[in-house]
């Protein structure tokens, strides 16, 4: 059963909402100074950013929000998925499907045309409530490669990626809590990487890795150690931007936050602003009321998914019309492939120890330079891991808009995720020869590039915006998210590098603006 303190905000947000902006009928309008669709990693630094600049804005976010509760019960869990576990589905959308209450969930997912997965967060907070907390940086020589010089690293290494780290503060598992049984798959992953020869450490993780102690000790609930992660850790053990970026800017007093509210068109007006319909919906999905909001400068920060599908149906139906041919191309999954490897001579506990452990770095693979983290993930038998590996594709995938049936497809061809396989095979194999034993990944329905949580592009830098993410065609149009990447950061994670070059594009903004 869901927990009532989510109809107990809706109506909160609500009443806030009409002291806000004042009881009014369906479309009409109210004038806000800057308008951010979505709160993941670039709308909260989007909205801290210009709070900071004394510049007010009003946040669009599609879901609710999910704060740690006293009782630490915000999140369902691994083992008892509810209506919380997934965005309007009546079943759960990872693990083994589990009939579910119809509810604004967490976890989205979109199916592309070639039977691929793609996760996204759904909540005040975006991405970073369902993520690892993997906070890695790029190496240099795949992300020059990626970007094609459009974005300087050094700016990055020396002042961006820098600034990020010090408001989500990453860091590895400490010692004693790496010591515990709960993190013997961790251990088990360096031990036999290293005795491969291959590179492996605890990766930096934005977690509170004292309130993992305290879930260790009795005093906090068991979530970040016993593996129940993707659905949020209830301990309140993982730093998602609601808790830092969001919650600092909304400090500020000059940020409006409107969850469960779903931006459906934008639309240019004459003297260079935009109008942005949404619907408000209820916690079941049901539209509440339509609202059209007027802004001077708007930025898009919905995701690679929200962002890229809003673009194409607003050109569709005219709103956008000078938007770039190249809107919905260029899209990639950052390299995501998912492996189970079986049957291993050490330890492994793999269902718990997390969010996120060790990485592997593979990057002299002759195939493909590679990593691989090891996550737990729920109910893997004893002398199994579970590994999320990350390589280089093309940004060969692409959206189209049916205007008939109001739907994005999305096109992800299998054959571009190939040389992704074939490397982490080869790193599997390297590692099976080094502990003497046949076993190779176990299938599952899991296995290969079948699923993702990092999706990337249908906005690019150099063909929808400038590498500032300021859009083509339009003086007052960001884009700052995933949708900005062309398909891949270089052989990482992508939460550090989307947050950078949001920091850096409001750096530019901000700068532009005093000019």
């Amino acid at each position: 059963m869901l927990q009532p303190y989510g109809r107990r905000q809706f109506l909160q947000s609500s009443l806030a909402l009409a002291a806000v902006l004042g009881a009014r009928s369906a479309q009409a309008e109210e004038s806000v100074e800057a308008l951010i669709i979505g709160s993941g990693f670039g709308g909260a630094i989007a909205a801290l950013r210009l709070a900071e600049a004394g510049i007010h804005s009003v946040v669009l976010e599609r879901g609710r929000r999910w704060p740690i509760t006293a009782s630490q019960d915000t999140f369902c869990t691994n083992g008892q998925p509810d209506g919380r576990a997934a965005w309007l589905s009546t079943t759960t959308i990872i693990y083994t499907p589990t009939p579910i209450e119809r509810y604004t969930g967490i976890l989205d997912v979109k199916v592309t045309d070639s039977g691929v997965l793609v996760y996204r967060g759904a909540g005040v907070g975006g991405g970073s409530l369902v993520y690892n907390g993997v906070t890695y940086q790029p190496p240099r020589q795949f992300f020059d490669g990626a970007f094609g010089g459009l974005v300087d690293y050094d700016e990055l290494d020396s002042i961006y990626y820098p600034r990020v780290r010090a408001i989500l503060r990453p860091a590895p598992v400490p010692d004693d809590i790496l010591a515990t049984p709960y993190y013997a798959g961790t251990r088990t992953t360096i031990a036999l990487a290293r005795q491969a020869g291959l590179t492996a450490y605890p990766v930096d993780t934005a977690v509170d890795w004292n309130i993992v102690r305290q879930e260790l000790a009795g005093t906090a609930r068991p979530s970040a150690i016993v593996g129940d992660w993707v659905y949020g850790i209830n301990s309140g053990a993982k730093n998602s931007v609601d808790r830092n970026y969001l919650a600092m800017a909304e400090a500020t007093g000059r940020v409006t936050v409107l969850p469960l509210h779903l931006a459906t068109t934008i639309t240019a007006l004459s003297d260079g602003g935009f109008r942005v319909t949404c619907n408000q919906i209820d916690e079941s999905g049901q539209v509440v009321t339509t609202r059209s909001f007027v802004c001077r400068t708007l930025f898009l920060a919905a995701g690679s998914m929200g962002t890229s599908e809003l673009l194409l149906r607003s050109r569709s139906l005219g709103g956008l019309s000078a938007l770039s041919p190249s809107v919905g191309l260029y899209w990639g999954t950052n390299g995501d492939s998912t492996v189970f490897h079986s049957n291993l001579p050490l330890t492994t506990n793999g269902g718990q120890g997390g969010p996120a452990g060790a990485i592997i770095e593979d990057l002299s693979n002759p195939i493909s330079p590679l990593i691989m983290e090891n996550f737990p993930y729920h109910d893997l038998r004893e002398g199994t891991l579970f590994y999320a590996a990350i390589g280089l594709v093309p940004p060969s995938g692409s959206f189209v808009y049916e205007a008939r049936t109001d739907r994005t497809r999305l096109h992800w061809p299998l054959s571009a995720a190939q040389t992704m396989l074939d490397a982490t095979e080869h790193t599997l194999a390297r590692i099976n020869q080094a502990i003497r034993t046949n076993q190779r990944a176990v299938s599952s329905a899991l296995i290969g590039p079948r699923a993702g949580g990092h999706p990337l592009g249908g906005a690019v830098m150099g063909q929808v915006c400038d590498s500032y993410g300021k859009v083509y065609g339009y003086q007052n149009l960001y884009v700052v998210d995933g949708a900005l990447i062309p398909g891949t950061v270089g052989c990482a994670n992508p939460s550090l590098t989307i947050a950078a070059l949001a920091e850096r594009a409001l750096d530019r903004f901000l700068a532009q603006r005093a000019g």
